[in-house]
């Protein structure tokens, strides 16, 4: 096909649609590539999750589907929105974070215009759900979660983390953890866990939280050391680093979950076709064998359990953000 017989296929697609009713629409798709929106830089979690869910789609579909890092920063607010703005026809889907529900909630906290909403979007799967971890350089002096906690004490406001932007999942955890231990960090944001993890192997920052598949690499490679878990129970990646539960930190408990979305207008066939064509995804050898390299276990949940997980946790991470209050 030339350049020609691509444009007029483009163009008759719009008309294809509205000829067609659902049921034949969602046969013929996908007939042109799609695109799966990733609102931060390569290198973070949600990036992670995106590449090998959609070389693995990209197979059971039948057309390329391109992984499109949107990272403008805002916490993910950017390419989330992006995403929300889109036709909804399957051609623009969204591997985004737990932090989909927060950012417009912060919106409304600083009185800003709300990007986004998530009632825009469809869950269609949950991929990876892991807990956050704390990590620091392994030249810090800190051994453990006391030891930082206690050095955070004596000097207030004067020990850096990094985030992936204002209230994104990153931010969020520390803020969690600093309230709960009773200490005061300096956030310094970036425009995403990646840059986050570079400033924190660089000396720019001195701590970040971050998903076990993000830190595991650095980790094995003597660069940093991971000491408390956000989650409620232990992780095989990390067996020995206890959660900060277990620590005494009772209110510490943030996952950071990748998910893939569409728009909530979505036909229906459609939508059952992404479902199915995720089931398949998702009990890839390769695809599982990508997360468990990266020290990420898959977390498969099809549409009805992931829209309940999304609506329960999304609870939670709100009530803790209206909990911290407007921070820069």
């Amino acid at each position: 096909m030339d350049r020609r017989d691509l444009l007029r296929a483009a163009a008759a697609l719009p008309l294809l649609r509205a000829a067609l009713p659902d049921k034949a629409f969602a046969q013929a798709y996908p007939v042109r590539n799609i695109t799966m929106i990733v609102p931060f830089p390569a290198g973070g979690q949600a990036d992670l999750a995106a590449r090998p869910v959609a070389m693995a789609l990209e197979r059971i579909l039948g057309k390329p589907v391109i992984v499109d890092n949107r990272a403008g920063g805002a916490g993910g607010s950017v390419g989330n929105a992006a995403a929300a703005r889109a036709e909804p026809d399957g051609y623009t889907l969204l591997m985004t974070l737990s932090s989909l529900a927060v950012l417009p909630e912060a919106d409304r906290l600083f009185d800003r215009p709300v990007a986004y909403e998530v009632s825009q979007f469809m869950p269609i799967a949950r991929v990876l759900a892991d807990p956050t971890l704390l990590a620091v350089p392994a030249s810090a002096p800190w051994k453990t979660a006391q030891d930082f906690v206690e050095d955070a004490k004596k000097r207030p406001g004067q020990i850096t983390y990094g985030s992936s932007g204002p209230y994104g999942t990153l931010h969020v955890a520390m803020e969690m953890f600093a309230s709960s231990a009773d200490i005061k960090l300096l956030h310094v944001p970036f425009r995403g866990a990646g840059p986050a993890l570079t400033a924190l192997l660089s000396g720019t920052v001195q701590a970040i939280a971050a998903a076990p598949g993000t830190l595991k690499p650095q980790v094995d490679d003597g660069k940093l050391r991971v000491l408390g878990n956000c989650g409620a129970q232990r992780i095989a990646s990390f067996p020995d680093v206890p959660t900060f539960q277990e620590l005494g930190y009772k209110d510490v408990e943030m996952y950071i979950w990748a998910g893939l979305f569409a728009q909530s207008a979505l036909p229906a066939p459609v939508a059952s076709r992404l479902r199915e064509a995720m089931a398949k995804v998702m009990t890839s050898p390769d695809v599982l064998r990508s997360f468990e390299a990266s020290g990420s276990l898959a977390a498969y949940q099809d549409a009805p359990a992931f829209s309940q997980f999304v609506a329960t946790d999304s609870a939670r991470l709100i009530a803790a953000v209206k909990k911290i209050g407007k921070v820069e």
